[in-house]
């Protein structure tokens, strides 16, 4: 549950615009090293070895099977999106810190312009994985890894679920290039960025904030309760997105999820 900001909670000290600006000015003083630091850390990336994996490895999507080679759609790069899956639940039991990341995604067209595809692939059976993608809206194009073994997921992704993996294609071969997952996922939500601008940052209890400075577990927690209902960090309910989906309207407005069956 997101917590309402009043007058009685702590906030900065009032200073006058002069001081405030100073502070400022000795604050982008550090924004501008690290600007450079993340720059130098991209020039790096570049750099890395790739390796071959399997062109062939058949993901399942709204057409079928097709090969990891199809999926670039005729573009040089893609970006996979790793999005676990949890078989047999329901859609608002769905990975919390996946749905963070893919909803900032709705539209790749600036990632064509670059020549680089942007696709999903989830570790459930398309039977699943295709009424959650609808019923979410999402428009990128979304797989299932129902038809490889554990082996040829490993080589294929290079690393866990709920991540990126980065590919390019040479010819008829495919090379994984990089892969990040956990923490490395930050800079792909823009909302946790915007967030780390404000005075009181994404308020989660890792932060080091003032002392009384909101502060909550982490959205990505799933807890349960005595009869193993999946029980928000942040509350009952489902992962904020689907708050405004058909058929999921929030109870008591935007600050709170309802109270779904199965989840009190």
């Amino acid at each position: 549950m997101a917590m309402t900001i009043t007058e009685n909670v702590a906030a900065p000290p009032v200073v006058d615009p002069e001081v405030w600006q100073r502070e400022r000015e000795a604050l982008l003083v550090r924004e501008k090293a690290h600007t450079r630091e993340g720059d130098a850390i991209a020039a790096a990336r570049r750099r890395l070895p790739m390796y071959e994996v399997d062109a062939g490895a058949v993901l399942v999507g709204d057409g079928g099977e097709r090969t990891l080679e199809e999926v670039f759609d005729d573009r040089s790069q893609l970006i996979l999106k790793k999005h676990m899956f949890h078989t047999g639940k329901p859609l608002e039991h769905q990975c919390m810190g996946c749905t963070y990341n893919i909803w900032n995604i709705h539209d790749a067209s600036y990632l064509h312009a670059e020549d680089v595809t942007f696709a999903v692939v989830a570790d459930g059976p398309w039977s699943e994985v295709a009424p959650f993608r609808d019923f979410m809206g999402y428009q990128v194009p979304w797989y299932s890894s129902e038809r490889l073994d554990r082996d040829g997921l490993e080589h294929l992704f290079g690393g866990t679920w709920g991540g990126f993996a980065f590919y390019l294609r040479r010819g008829e071969s495919v090379y994984l290039t990089y892969e990040t997952t956990a923490r490395g996922n930050d800079r792909f939500m823009p909302a946790l960025n915007l967030l780390d601008s404000t005075v009181y940052g994404r308020q989660e209890e890792w932060e080091d904030s003032p002392e009384g400075w909101p502060q909550r577990p982490t959205f990505t927690h799933w807890r349960t309760d005595e009869h193993g209902n999946a029980i928000g960090a942040r509350g009952h309910g489902r992962p904020t997105p689907q708050w405004t989906r058909p058929g999921a309207t929030p109870v008591g407005g935007t600050h709170r999820a309802p109270d779904w069956p199965g989840l009190e």
